[in-house]
């Protein structure tokens, strides 16, 4: 079964998998956004709306709607850590609609929610570069084959400014990297 073309396909077997690895990360850290603004839930329906994906839902407005709904929860966030767990959340969510564009930024919905567990994770160990160095190994272990062959789908991503974003590329690579 197709999930989506464009410059190629991407079955819904492969959205699963890249929506797996999100919503992992994802999950790992919504205490993080769930400890700074405890009344807010947004991030936490966009993790289960990633799990009902993968677990066999169909795609629905339900994954694109909690997505956007923990983008806006980060905006709100009141530290860091919490911005970036809430946009984990969402990315898990978009996940189901990852498109097949063979355009660089499409790797951020692959990777951004690993990424900044990472970051989190440095952040955590009191701005320690190698927590995140050592989640950016653990993401790149957890890491199937089959989201290994859709990531190469798609050009590198080109980095940023942000740790996130730095951390973001050194898993790219790492990935790309693997056999």
């Amino acid at each position: 079964m197709t999930g989506a073309s464009g410059d190629f396909d991407l079955s819904m077997g492969e959205l699963r998998v890249v929506a797996r690895y999100a919503a992992e990360a994802a999950q790992d850290v919504l205490t993080v956004f769930e400890d700074a603004h405890p009344d807010d839930g947004r991030p936490r329906a966009a993790v289960d709306a990633a799990w009902a994906f993968i677990d066999g839902a169909p795609r629905t407005r339900l994954q694109r709607l909690t997505s956007m709904d923990a983008h806006r929860a980060a905006k709100d966030a009141a530290t860091e850590a919490a911005r970036l767990a809430a946009q984990a959340a969402g990315d898990a969510a978009s996940a189901a609609y990852l498109h097949p564009l063979a355009k660089a930024h499409q790797v951020g919905h692959i990777l951004r929610a690993a990424a900044n567990a990472a970051r989190i994770a440095e952040i955590e160990a009191g701005e320690d570069p190698g927590a995140g160095d050592r989640a950016v190994e653990r993401a790149r272990e957890r890491a199937e084959p089959v989201l290994v062959d859709v990531l190469r789908r798609y050009p590198p991503t080109l980095g940023g400014r942000s740790r996130a974003a730095q951390l973001m590329a050194a898993l790219d690579a790492s990935l790309r990297r693997v056999s």
